[in-house]
């Protein structure tokens, strides 16, 4: 049996019966119940405590039945989603520094400082004491001499 287009239904909406999400996935009720109770797939409960599966957890278990018959045993499934949601978070956060660094890089303006034969790097806002030896130089596209080499970046320096 094929889940009906559904196109405005949030796949994690929790609207089906044990029932229907038993049928859903070609299971039994009680193996619904069982996976419950294991922690393999947990439905979202009414105020009256009644299960109510999503679209999300249906697929869920399907996938467990795949493992199942597979020979994968249970305790072996139960590592494996939680392997995999372990791994969904490390992917969302590593995206969110991914951006959170993009952003920085794109916000970020050096400010170099000469005197006495070195450059430094200068903090914005501080102050240098010998003024009469200082050359600030502020570049306005930071990112293309990031993406230089070391060889060709001193070119720029």
């Amino acid at each position: 049996m094929t889940i009906p287009p559904t196109p405005n239904l949030d796949e994690d909406a929790p609207v089906f019966s044990i029932a229907i999400a038993a049928d859903l996935a070609q299971m039994h009720p009680q193996t619904l119940r069982q996976y419950d109770r294991m922690g393999l797939v947990v439905p979202e409960r009414t105020s009256g405590r009644v299960r109510r599966y999503s679209l999300a957890d249906i697929a869920k278990l399907r996938e467990i039945s795949q493992l199942s018959e597979a020979g994968v045993s249970l305790e072996g499934i139960l590592r494996i989603i939680e392997l995999r949601e372990e791994n969904r978070i490390l992917r969302k956060r590593m995206q969110q520094l991914e951006h959170e660094l993009a952003e920085e890089r794109i916000n970020r303006q050096r400010v170099f400082a000469a005197g006495h034969g070195e450059i430094i790097a200068v903090t914005r806002g501080s102050r240098i004491r010998a003024r009469n030896e200082i050359v600030l130089w502020e570049p306005r596209n930071v990112a293309r001499y990031e993406d230089e080499s070391e060889e060709d970046a001193d070119d720029f320096r």
